[in-house]
């Protein structure tokens, strides 16, 4: 490990929390002659601070690799657009917005989100690295700008009188390698009487249902209420609020505002999830250390159906070419012997291969003409959306696979 220290609180880091072995970038598709070129794989390994408890992988490559151009749209989502829309509308009355208020979402993407507040005829400003998803947000009508967010974007926002009543950041904590950096930013943008809403997947989830596939190299932490509360209050930011969210598989949203804001009352919701976090463990070594060999036996499972099934002739599919697929697929060492192919609606995937297992990406209205026996649903927490989209498998007999936190067939 290049750093041995923890990026938060300076911690030696001495305890592993899961070692993936090699794997590629987990966003990297490839193109037919990417194929015959080969790809780079880095070590995939998690450890936790036994101080702040952070816990988090070794950066093997920047941010501006990973996130120049990037290749997943949010958009294409109806679940994850409809849990956008129907937190515009709790949070504009909730907050009191209206068209003299300011939003800005950090990460904002192709504009899946910041599109219902200018429904609402509420200014809104997104900011994103990547050059490919920017324009997409722009065709919406949507003001972005294209570069990452930190304390010195902050501050060049804040001198140009950019200050914002309500910031938005939706799963990016977890994508920042300088996480107290990044955090730093949002009071120097946040205006006195403002709101920070973050979301991102719940560390306690991730360990309760063996999420092992959530860890790819884009994903620099893996967070607590507790660590995400320490790292606030040490930025000027206090956590007043906060939810549990189905989305991602169990994740959080947190509601801050400037420390010495009196406007935003603590909940109690603060107090009762950090002490749920602390009864399951979350503050000593044992409840990381027990990860590991989870995630081994859901290979083992898993691994052992398919050949199962190979020996049967039996056709196996994917569906969902997403990022936590690819960490399964390479950590299991499941190629395209044993899964022939993978449907995924992103038109800009189709016609490319996933990273490391090279499995074809295809368009969904081929699962007719392919007609697998199985069809293994990687990203599992769609799989009630996804299923419903696909019920022509039962036609012929068809049935479904997922993986976490067990091996089922349904």
């Amino acid at each position: 490990m290049n750093e041995q220290h923890c990026r938060f609180c300076g911690a030696e880091l001495t305890q592993t929390f899961l070692d993936l072995g090699l794997s590629p970038l987990a966003n990297e598709y490839l193109t037919p002659g990417d194929c015959r070129e080969g790809q780079f794989f880095y070590p995939l390994v998690v450890r936790v601070c036994p101080q702040c408890f952070l816990t988090q992988a070794e950066e093997y490559q920047t941010p501006e690799h990973i996130f120049r151009k990037y290749n997943y749209f949010s958009s294409y989502s109806t679940i994850w657009l409809e849990h956008c829309r129907a937190y515009v509308e709790m949070i504009i009355p909730r907050l009191g917005l209206n068209a003299n208020s300011r939003v800005l979402e950090i990460a904002c993407n192709d504009g899946y989100l910041l599109q219902y507040f200018l429904e609402r005829n509420i200014p809104a400003k997104g900011i994103d690295p990547a050059e490919n998803v920017v324009a997409e947000a722009r065709k919406k009508g949507i003001e972005a700008d294209c570069a990452f967010f930190q304390q010195e974007t902050a501050a060049h926002m804040a001198q140009n009188g950019e200050r914002f009543d309500l910031v938005i950041g939706n799963n990016v904590l977890a994508h920042v390698p300088n996480i107290k950096g990044f955090v730093a930013g949002l009071p120097v943008v946040l205006a006195e009487r403002g709101t920070v809403t973050v979301e991102f997947p719940h560390l306690m989830r991730l360990i309760q249902d063996a999420q092992f596939d959530t860890i790819y190299h884009e994903h620099f932490s893996y967070l607590s209420l507790g660590t995400v509360e320490h790292i606030f209050r040490s930025c000027g930011l206090k956590v007043y609020d906060v939810e549990q969210l189905p989305t991602h598989g169990g994740s959080l949203r947190v509601y801050a505002a400037h420390l010495e804001d009196e406007s935003h009352p603590i909940s109690d919701h603060v107090a009762d999830l950090l002490e749920e976090e602390r009864r399951f463990g979350l503050n000593s070594l044992k409840a990381y250390q027990d990860f590991a060999p989870r995630v081994e036996q859901i290979k083992y499972d898993t691994l052992s159906l398919l050949a199962d099934l190979k020996r049967q002739k039996k056709t196996v599919m994917a569906f969902g070419a997403a990022a936590k697929g690819n960490t399964f697929l390479n950590y299991c060492g499941i190629k395209r012997d044993m899964v022939e192919a993978v449907f995924d609606s992103n038109v800009h995937k189709q016609g490319l291969y996933l990273p490391g297992s090279l499995i074809p990406i295809l368009a969904p209205e081929r699962l007719e003409a392919c007609r697998p026996d199985y069809l293994l649903i990687l990203p599992w927490n769609l799989a009630e959306e996804i299923a419903a989209a696909t019920t022509k498998i039962r036609d012929w007999g068809g049935k479904y696979i997922t993986c976490i936190p067990q091996v089922q067939i349904f």
